[in-house]
């Protein structure tokens, strides 16, 4: 039989409760506050948010001056619990003045993938042939602007595009 303290009124089991209760809520506090924070942190972060990044591509003195040369990449970005991986293909064209020029391969038209026709000399668009010059501008076709290009640095004999992603 449970005596109360006639002070405090409080029996010895009510104080094992009290305490059995208060360490509970601590214990479920250290381990719930996380899991809850692990649980909707992906749903928080990402929204609207863009990356921007220098993306290495290679060697400046494997580029034949002249002749443009395709570079692909994956970049993998995560919304929520989404996670996608993005390819991106882009051709550098390596001047005679030591300039370079970094277009996406990606046409203005319908987004297909265009390629460079070494005999043509032009960049071709398979979808609705529309076709770009070596610089990217508009020769023929339906796409309303010159193929998109990048900003670029060269370091330590490295080219890096700045890539920003949405």
């Amino acid at each position: 039989m449970a005596h109360a303290n006639p002070e405090t009124g409080l029996s010895r089991r009510g104080f094992v409760a009290g305490v059995v209760g208060i360490l509970g809520g601590v214990i479920a506090a250290i381990v719930g506050l996380p899991a809850i924070g692990y649980l909707l942190s992906p749903g928080l972060k990402g929204v609207g948010s863009s990356k921007e990044e220098w993306v290495p591509l290679g060697l400046v003195e494997d580029l034949v001056i002249g002749e443009p040369r395709l570079f692909s990449f994956t970049r993998t970005s995560q919304v929520g619990w989404e996670r996608t991986a993005k390819s991106y293909g882009v051709y550098v064209l390596h001047n005679s003045d030591d300039s370079y020029a970094v277009f996406s391969n990606v046409c203005t038209h319908l987004s297909c993938r265009v390629s460079y026709k070494q005999d043509l000399g032009e960049y071709v668009c398979p979808c609705h042939d529309g076709r770009f010059g070596k610089d990217g501008s508009i020769i023929s076709g339906p796409q309303p602007r010159p193929l998109d290009s990048f900003d670029y640095k060269v370091e330590d004999g490295t080219l890096l595009i700045y890539l920003v992603e949405a």
